[in-house]
């Protein structure tokens, strides 16, 4: 008999697996949500799947009568556009930094302090100082994405730059190559797809950020719109906002995952398929 470790489930017992918690939670929400209307059908902390429809139907299909734009659509492609070059630069920023710090020793001895010590502040103390230098503009909140997430890649490519073992090293340099060219040839292809993993994990951190920049200082946004119906106690606007913004962050690490292991084949071998 199989021990529980080593039993793998079907394809199909895989997909109901990952399915169950959110069908579990549906099911909760249902439940709860038709006991409260029951008690008092004006209740709005748990809206009913009708009020979610008219929602979704008012922000995402009918023109906004103040701009004539959809709503849900112009939301959504501000905050895409916001996060996508706040982690673009990010990503520059990080491969510029994080590659010399674990490759180069005097480099290394010289920034890793700051590196590891600018990491520490968090993010969120320093947006009023973006809004003064930056103004209250795109700038300010993409400047947030990058203060907040750089740091964390710089670290982790640091590390996996600094774990290459040093046999391929010392063979490079024994053909000949020159630091450039080790860099070239030895370093960027196995750090490229780590790069891929590194802003998968932050992903999460860049959209809180992003949130919080939105909710403080906008004028269209996820995170603007999430805040502005908030004070008319709006949940059935707030809950669809929040379940796209898990979806696009779901999806967007998926993508990631997928098209790391389309470019860099060998980087999948010996990891458990997914």
């Amino acid at each position: 008999m199989k021990r529980l470790m080593n039993r793998r489930p079907s394809k199909a017992m895989a997909l109901f697996l990952a399915l169950l918690p959110f069908l579990i939670v549906g099911l909760f929400y249902l439940l709860a949500s038709d006991v409260r209307l029951q008690e008092n059908p004006n209740d709005k902390l748990l809206p009913s799947m009708a009020s979610f429809s008219a929602a979704i139907e008012r922000m995402a299909f009918v023109p906004s009568q103040r701009t004539g734009e959809l709503l849900f659509v112009q939301d959504s492609v501000a905050s895409l556009k916001r996060l996508g070059l706040g982690i673009l630069i990010s990503s520059v920023l990080a491969m510029l930094i994080g590659i010399p710090l674990g490759f180069i020793p005097f480099v290394r001895a010289g920034f890793s302090p700051f590196v590891a010590a600018f990491s520490m502040v968090p993010p969120m103390a320093v947006l009023p100082i973006l809004f003064i230098v930056f103004g209250m503009g795109e700038m300010a909140k993409v400047a947030l994405i990058v203060i907040g997430v750089t740091p964390l890649i710089v670290r982790d490519l640091q590390q996996r730059v600094s774990e290459i073992p040093a046999e391929q090293l010392i063979k490079a340099q024994t053909l000949g190559g020159s630091t450039w060219t080790i860099v070239l040839r030895v370093i960027l292809p196995q750090i490229f797809p780590r790069l891929f993993d590194s802003v998968r994990l932050t992903l999460g951190t860049a959209w809180i950020f992003l949130i919080s920049a939105e909710a403080i200082a906008a004028t269209e946004g996820l995170g603007y719109r999430i805040f502005l119906v908030r004070r008319y106690l709006s949940m059935d606007v707030i809950l669809p906002y929040v379940a796209w913004i898990t979806f696009l962050a779901f999806l967007f690490d998926y993508l990631l995952k997928r098209l790391t292991y389309r470019l860099f084949p060998w980087y999948k071998a010996g990891k458990e398929s997914e």
